[in-house]
């Protein structure tokens, strides 16, 4: 029951900076900016109102991708090893052809092998029969490790987009395998982010063909793609596969407006490999046109009309102002690794989160009054104790919710609710503890030190065991479920502090002034 200086001065600091972080919560917004701390608790969708959308990658077709470029490798290779093929194609998961001459199997097993990787970070594992049929199988390890970089990767550009559009504390997280969920508290009308979201946003740049005749058949290394520029005729354009400047490259994108023209550009600024393909492309090519295609359509087709060397460029497309600033907004984010389609959407309305934070606050006040009386009534002053304690522990709960700028939702206001209940076992235990030992006839300090610590253990195993579960909730589940166990666990710990510690402190300083001969038992 001995607190030095040092220790009692910790114990307060921790206090007044529990009050002072929770602070920001109740008062005003002009009354912040002279507080230390400004961080506030964040409400969630099913408090502040906004919109909710599911989206789902399209693994299978990032596969697909990859297998088309993996075969455009395969029939370079073969090619150049002047090996004849036939058939190559792709089936379900694999590459797949027939070899003319059956005897050269070892050759093109030891030529695909550098594309095909070796050991457990194989792409492919290569098969074959003695009449040189070949399959290049698509390695199930492989395949899983890409499926979830390609969500990872999706989860990082979506946040980047959204960002961009200025929604404040979005909530974006991993749903099983292939989906993503995305929470915007706030926001009502959800459309500009849905079209965001719903552009893979892959830009390239490509040589026209100088035939751009009405042939149905493209010839050889060539394809049609549909033009999305208004100001020209043309529904489609021929244009080479080959990609001359990959939209990869690009460093940055913003939008502008043309001081000739008059209408809305977006500007953009390749790093120094992009910088390096566009001088020579543009260098080896002037007088032909250059196409700027963004998921595979065509919005722009200008004629180089002399190099550019120092990697900026312009995109015209008859854009408006909104148009130009979301291409800018995509270009800046980076191409999604595979398409992602919106499989559910949901719009929170602000008047059912009002009405539950309504009721929230009068749950916790009405459950909280009552736990204080409860302790009075039957611990007198080491009741008074324990409900300084109980006020200080929902003190330092929001404090530490705000300090880590969490989202409250209404599981979280639950979990507060619930740390209201949970906050007052501790001094519960401790005080039946004391009323034993004051019973058998100890003295008020030696009664108070022996029920303190024979109290301790089951203190400790209950919270610890409480923790332990709300590890594997938070670990398990996900959304507002995860805000319910870090809710919990804060709350935990700051009963702890407040039962153990502050209460403790508490009653030592009356020991010390009342010196009481006798507790009442």
């Amino acid at each position: 029951m001995r607190f030095s200086r040092w220790q009692i001065l910790a114990i307060l600091s921790v206090c007044v900076a529990g009050v002072l972080l929770a602070l920001p919560n109740v008062v005003g917004q002009k009354t912040v900016r002279f507080l230390p701390f400004e961080n506030q608790i964040h409400l969630g969708l099913d408090l502040k109102g906004g919109s909710y959308l599911l989206l789902k990658v399209d693994i299978d077709a990032a596969e697909r991708q990859r297998l088309e470029g993996a075969i455009d490798a395969v029939r370079h290779a073969l090619r150049t090893a002047d090996i004849q093929y036939t058939n190559l194609r792709i089936q379900d998961t694999a590459i797949v052809f027939q070899l003319r001459d059956a005897a050269r199997i070892d050759d093109v097993k030891k030529l695909l092998q550098p594309l095909t990787g070796v050991g457990l970070n194989a792409d492919f594992a290569i098969s074959a029969n003695d009449a040189g049929e070949f399959a290049l199988k698509s390695a199930e390890a492989a395949a899983t490790n890409r499926a979830d970089d390609t969500v990872e990767r999706s989860i990082e550009i979506v946040r980047r987009r959204i960002d961009e559009t200025g929604v404040s504390e979005p909530l974006i997280v991993r749903q099983g395998r292939d989906r993503i969920a995305v929470q915007l508290p706030g926001l009502q009308d959800p459309d500009r982010v849905k079209r965001l979201l719903g552009t893979t946003a892959k830009l390239s740049f490509h040589l026209l063909s100088t035939d751009q005749s009405s042939n149905p058949v493209p010839p050889l290394g060539t394809e049609y793609l549909p033009g999305d520029d208004p100001r020209h005729g043309l529904n489609r354009y021929l244009v080479l596969k080959a990609i001359d400047v990959d939209g990869a490259h690009l460093r940055n994108a913003s939008a502008g407006m043309n001081q000739q023209t008059s209408e809305w550009v977006v500007n953009f600024e390749f790093d120094s490999t992009g910088t390096r393909q566009f001088a020579a492309t543009t260098q080896e090519h002037v007088g032909q046109a250059l196409a700027i295609v963004l998921d595979n359509k065509v919005i722009s087709a200008p004629v180089i009309r002399e190099p550019i060397l120092g990697g900026q460029g312009q995109i015209s497309g008859h854009f408006a102002a909104a148009d130009a600033n979301d291409l800018a907004i995509l270009l800046r984010g980076g191409a999604l690794p595979a398409p992602l389609t919106i499989i559910e959407e949901r719009t929170v309305g602000p008047n059912l989160g009002a009405d539950a934070i309504r009721t929230g606050i009068y749950a916790c006040a009405i459950g909280g009054s009552l736990v204080i009386v409860f302790m009075i009534f039957f611990y007198r002053l080491f009741g008074v104790f324990a409900s300084i304690g109980l006020v200080l522990d929902i003190v330092l709960l929001i404090g530490a919710l705000s300090f880590f700028q969490a989202s409250l939702t209404l599981p979280g206001i639950v979990g507060i609710l619930l740390t209201v209940g949970m906050s007052v076992d501790a001094n519960i235990l401790i005080n039946e503890r004391i009323r034993e030992e004051a019973r058998k006839g100890r003295t008020p300090l030696s009664a108070i030190q022996t029920g303190s610590s024979k109290a301790m253990a089951t203190i400790i195993d209950a919270n610890v065991t409480t923790l332990l579960k709300m590890l594997i909730l938070f670990t398990l589940a996900s959304g507002p479920v995860k805000g319910f166990a870090i809710t919990i666990t804060l709350g935990i710990l700051t009963s702890m502090f407040t039962a153990i510690v502050l209460v403790r402190l508490i009653t030592s300083l009356w020991l010390r002034r009342a010196r009481p001969k006798a507790l009442l038992a």
